[in-house]
């Protein structure tokens, strides 16, 4: 167990609602605690940053309104009602992220000490007690992250689980299963699976969903909410999956469940849950068909072997511009994504491809808050200049693309299985980074096949390296960060970015095509063989921050890292 000050506060049951027999032996030694029993505010003596006052101006608060001009009352509490539900995801996520942090975070709910309120503020914008876009440095305490966070034993290593595994075969499926925490019992490994340890707060998750479900004029909108609220208590989100794919343009929508697995990082295997309550803005989301038309013929070109890039001809391609006034979970903490490629099964991908969605709102404040800036201070002045909101939203419309082209499976000397469990924790990184190559990759292949303007590729490149210098600010902790880190090296070792006398950084817009090329080959052919030494090797060598680099970031010091969303929706973490 962790030694921090705060412990001392006195025994309550650790994950009380969650997990009362589950735990090691060292765990229930020390007792956290969690919900209404952690009051007042933190100790003198607990060891905090002590410059946490700017780890926080590295955010920019941003409002989120929920803008009810145009809905009837009943659509309104439809929206509501799906806050509700996404309440209790939240809930699950602190767990799965940092239970004491958690436990830290509700005990200075009462305080008014600026201290309390600026550690807490830190806290909430993390979900944990580690810095989630700074190689997730510890902000309270000293002692690291845990690799496996709340889904394994604090000490579990992963060579540990593979020779477990190699001891107790039977038991690899549940032990890898991405809806299911790991724990000692009897010193054997134990798979519980979500719906029986967060049954607490996926119960009324799923009475809210079925509750917004008659309040949806759109049938097969509620059929979907309903098919959801079946699978949090089933851990079988298929069924779901599909019909979520088989909505067309909806006037809302939802992301409800444990999809991602960034916080992963033991096995890279475990889903946290996250949500997203999204309308739909219908003028944007007219300028998305250009894009869908194109998908099977992108899948084509792809530098890949036939075999590995199966057709996407007739598969769904639904994409949706929306504004999204509130999220929560894995989609509200650390990196603040603005748009998502969903489901990540590779089932679904198969038989139905995946859902494109866009957050407008938080993409705008994105590229108005934190990349024009930064493109002003670390690009030359000209190709700054053709940073823009129109080339931005397309490389990243193509990014979220690609995260559904090239390899559906690893084929392995094992047989064909997932890519994210061939490759282990550094799938996130890698997919990150094959979508952002393979998505400027399409870029090119569009303006070469006359879809886009040619006078934009310049445009569109600047945006792409506006956006690198954004990232990598974040460190090579978090899966973006990693992945454009390795970009602007690997671009840079191939001429295509070039560092100028003066600290600032061009574009070489002859080379940079052949370079993502390139590297879009070398991503895509490692996803499709699942050579998890090949991926860990390729990161290590170019995934560090040069010198020179974190020279020229000291001009974007005082530009925010991320923005901070504020909702018009209370708290709902409980």
């Amino acid at each position: 167990m962790k030694k921090f000050g705060w412990m001392h506060y006195g025994p309550v049951l650790f994950f009380i609602l969650l997990m009362p027999t589950f735990g090691t032996a060292q765990q229930k030694k020390t007792r956290a605690m969690t919900g209404s029993a952690a009051k007042g505010g933190a100790p003198a003596d607990l060891k905090v940053a002590a410059d946490l006052g700017q780890w926080l101006a590295k955010f920019q608060h941003v409002r989120m309104p929920f803008q009810t001009a145009g809905l009837t009352a009943r659509e309104q509490q439809l929206v509501r009602k799906l806050v509700e539900a996404c309440g209790y995801l939240e809930s699950i996520y602190w767990r799965q992220s940092d239970a004491e942090g958690l436990t830290l975070y509700q005990s200075l709910g009462s305080s008014r000490n600026r201290r309390d309120i600026e550690l807490r503020t830190y806290l909430r914008i993390n979900a944990s007690r580690f810095d989630l876009l700074d190689q997730d440095r510890p902000f309270v305490g000293t002692e690291p992250a845990p690799p496996g966070r709340g889904f394994y034993p604090a000490n579990l290593t992963r060579d540990q689980v593979e020779q477990y595994v190699k001891q107790h075969p039977e038991q690899k499926a549940a032990i890898y299963n991405q809806f299911t925490i790991v724990r000692w019992n009897e010193g054997k490994l134990e798979a519980v699976p979500y719906r029986i340890a967060f049954r607490a707060f996926l119960e009324p998750a799923a009475q809210a969903l079925r509750a917004a479900a008659n309040l949806s004029d759109d049938a097969a909108f509620a059929q979907f909410l309903q098919l959801r609220a079946d699978a949090l208590l089933s851990d079988d989100y298929f069924p779901s999956d599909l019909a979520w794919l088989e909505l067309k343009n909806p006037k809302f929508d939802i992301v409800f469940a444990p999809y991602e697995t960034y916080l992963d990082g033991l096995l890279g295997v475990k889903g946290s849950y996250g949500a997203a309550v999204m309308v739909r803005n219908e003028r944007e989301s007219k300028k998305l068909e250009l894009f869908q038309k194109y998908v099977p013929q992108i899948q084509d070109a792809l530098p890949l072997a036939a075999e590995d890039r199966p057709s996407k001809q007739g598969l769904e391609t639904p994409m949706e511009v929306m504004d999204t006034p509130f999220r929560a979970g894995d989609l509200t903490h650390g990196y603040q994504a603005v748009a998502d490629n969903l489901p990540n099964d590779p089932r679904v991908h198969e038989q139905k491809g995946s859902k494109k969605l866009f957050f407008k709102n938080f993409m705008d404040a994105r590229v108005n808050y934190i990349i024009l800036p930064v493109a002003r201070k670390l690009m030359e002045p000209k190709q700054a200049a053709k940073v823009s909101g129109e080339g931005y939203l397309l490389g990243t419309i193509m990014h979220e693309i690609c995260h559904g082209l090239g390899p559906a499976f690893a084929r392995t000397a094992a047989g064909k299985v997932s890519i994210r469990e061939a490759i282990g924790p550094g799938f996130s990184g890698l997919e990150e980074a094959k979508a952002d190559v393979t998505g400027m990759f399409g870029l090119k292949w569009l303006v070469d096949h006359d879809a886009l303007p040619k006078a934009k590729l310049e445009e569109y490149y600047a945006s792409y390296v506006g956006e690198l210098f954004r990232t990598v600010r974040f460190g090579t902790a978090e899966a973006h960060g990693q992945a454009e880190m390795m970009e602007f090296n690997y671009l840079s070792e191939r001429g295509a970015i070039q560092r100028n006398t003066n600290g600032r950084y061009s574009i070489d817009y002859e080379k940079i095509p052949g370079a993502v090329a390139d590297l879009a080959k070398e991503l895509l052919e490692i996803e499709a063989t699942g050579d998890r030494a090949r991926a860990e090797n390729w990161f290590k060598k170019y995934d560090t921050m040069p010198e020179e680099l974190k020279v020229s970031l000291k001009a974007v010091a005082n530009v925010p890292v991320d923005i901070d969303p504020v909702f018009s929706f209370a708290e709902r973490v409980k």
